[in-house]
């Protein structure tokens, strides 16, 4: 089993979230871990224990409850995403690669919705608890009177798994749940949304709803004064604009993507994301994107070489695969470019993929700077420099340093080798001591 972070005593901090642009998918940081004494509650809010007890009623097996809930208290649980319906976070097991686990939860129809929402609205104080993220027992039974339950009764939560353990649920779903139980603890919006209606939605309809409610009780006002149209028409002063909100200091967080059947690889659409994020974030800062000249196939570039370099893995193999289906190269077209680009950026990739003729100068200075070190005599063709046992060669590129290239010999196969330097000798002996 992997090693579990040290726990952290609790922390009532609400988790930051990063709402969706159509205010139905929310992401939750993860949860820090935490120390909690036996027994101890896991939520604190009433409607919290509520969800905690939905979970205990759904398993029969209270092993893997403790289970999930040791998971939950350690911070085995990653980010947290929310849609309607469906919770879903990949939780860190005895494997390296994280599960996929998912909860499910019946979503209330347009019907459900218009009965609970008029409920509401003829309570003002639902509102004013809403907006100070509290669920009175009121709205509850608001709720089930008109069959719209907010809370899930026993059966109501559906789980599944990526893992082999076919228990309903199994760990990393209880764990998920537990996590869950203290996003309602800080956010009970977080509950409306899995039963289908985001934050932003509700609240606009429900305070059209109670000024409606309001309108009917209170007497009509008297009839408006007419303006005149000149009046109407008059050049008015406009304030000035608000000053933009500050730039954040650091780049946002991608959300976690589910892995679907079919759908692309969840780590590499992260990288992308993050990628995404860091470009933006430099664009606010400065007003400049260093990127914003490369092509597609430098941008690929530039994204496969930003993986580690030591050894590929499963997640860099199928970042390499899409990038270079993307722009109909071959992976080994693209790992070539890589080691190219490494050796020196988007100048590397030219010395790689471009012969050119230089001027006289350093080009013709290298060849006796060459022999006079005591290498044998290279065969120059445009701005190569080829040992003539085949396997060596120097690049001279646009920004007057030389680039080392290694191939077997009589194979024609060159792939760049050591870093860069204006000095051909110097270039040539990091070749060799690479």
């Amino acid at each position: 089993m992997s090693p579990r972070p040290a726990p952290r005593p609790a922390s009532r901090t609400a988790p930051r979230s990063r709402p969706g642009p159509d205010d139905l998918r929310r992401t939750f940081e993860a949860v820090p871990a935490r120390t909690s004494e036996e027994g101890e509650p896991f939520a604190d809010s009433w409607w919290g224990r509520a969800w905690v007890a939905a979970l205990e009623s759904l398993s029969m097996d209270e092993a893997r409850l403790a289970r999930g809930r040791d998971y939950a208290d350690a911070g085995h649980v990653a980010a947290i995403t929310v849609t309607p319906g469906r919770v879903v976070a990949y939780v860190h097991g005895s494997r390296p690669r994280p599960y996929r686990a998912e909860l499910r939860l019946r979503t209330f129809t347009d019907t459900g919705w218009e009965a609970l929402l008029d409920a509401v609205a003829a309570h003002p104080g639902h509102l004013s608890a809403l907006l100070a993220k509290e669920m009175p027992h009121s709205l509850a039974d608001t709720a089930q009177e008109t069959d719209t339950r907010l809370l899930p009764a026993a059966g109501d939560l559906d789980p599944s798994c990526s893992c082999p353990d076919h228990g309903r649920p199994c760990k990393h779903v209880a764990a998920l749940c537990f996590q869950t139980a203290r996003l309602l603890d800080s956010d009970p919006f977080v509950l409306l949304l899995m039963r289908g209606r985001g934050e932003r939605e509700l609240l606009d309809e429900l305070g059209r709803r109670n000024a409606e409610h309001s309108a009917r009780e209170r007497p009509a006002a008297p009839a408006a004064p007419s303006v005149a149209a000149g009046d109407a028409l008059a050049e008015r002063f406009l304030p000035p604009l608000p000053a933009p909100l500050p730039v954040p200091p650091h780049p946002g967080q991608p959300p976690s993507y589910p892995d679907l059947p079919g759908a692309r690889d969840p780590l590499g659409l992260d990288h992308l994301a993050t990628d995404a994020a860091a470009r933006a974030h430099r664009l606010l800062t400065t007003g400049e994107d260093p990127l914003a000249g490369l092509t597609p196939w430098q941008d690929a570039v530039r994204l496969a070489a930003s993986r580690p370099t030591a050894g590929l893995t499963a997640t860099t193999r199928a970042l390499y695969r899409e990038l270079a289906y993307a722009t109909g190269r071959t992976t080994t077209d693209l790992a070539r470019a890589v080691a190219a680009w490494r050796q020196g950026d988007a100048e590397g990739l030219a010395v790689l993929e471009a012969s050119w003729d230089p001027p006289a100068g350093p080009f013709d200075r290298a060849r006796p700077a060459l022999a006079a070190a005591d290498f044998p005599r290279f065969q120059p063709w445009r701005n190569h420099l080829t040992h003539p046992g085949g396997a060596l060669q120097l690049r001279f590129g646009h920004d007057g340093r030389w680039y080392g290239y290694e191939s077997d010999p009589g194979a024609d196969d060159w792939w760049p080798r050591a870093a860069p330097d204006p000095d051909p000798v110097s270039a040539l002996e990091a070749l060799l001591g690479g």
